[in-house]
């Protein structure tokens, strides 16, 4: 029987997981530091919650927040604007061959569990849960 190569379904492999981890972990330590060359997004605090890559490992989009969930849409156009030096940056840490392209999001999985928390604490749900 032939094994199915399709990429739908499957999760992400081992090798995108640890890549993805490991570029996490260098922005983090990046923007924590203020190693960029720009003051306005030295001065925020950024919070890197997860970076996914793709399967080929051509792209990488990372999720981020800034500290207290303010000025979400200027934090993008910040990391948009040094994303070139922060790939830069990335690349002679990680000491990969290709340098995935950096992609920045908001990460919504903290409004998510806020959403999640606010439904189980309403009255019906907790009476189907005690049954």
């Amino acid at each position: 029987m032939a094994k199915n190569n399709s990429p739908e379904g499957r999760g992400p492999s081992q090798r995108q997981l640890r890549v993805g981890e490991l570029i996490r972990r260098t922005l983090s330590e990046v923007l924590m530091r203020g190693d960029l060359h720009d003051p306005e997004l030295n001065r925020m605090s950024i919070t890197v919650g997860e970076v996914r890559v793709t399967p080929d490992l051509r792209i990488a989009t990372a999720y981020v927040l800034p500290l207290g969930g303010k000025g979400q849409d200027e934090l993008l156009k910040l990391l948009a604007r040094n994303k070139g030096e922060l790939r830069r940056i990335a690349g002679k840490k990680l000491g990969m061959k290709y340098t995935p392209d950096l992609r920045f999001q908001l990460d919504l999985t903290f409004d998510q569990m806020d959403a999640t928390r606010a439904m189980l604490a309403q009255d019906a749900v907790r009476r189907d849960l005690e049954d």
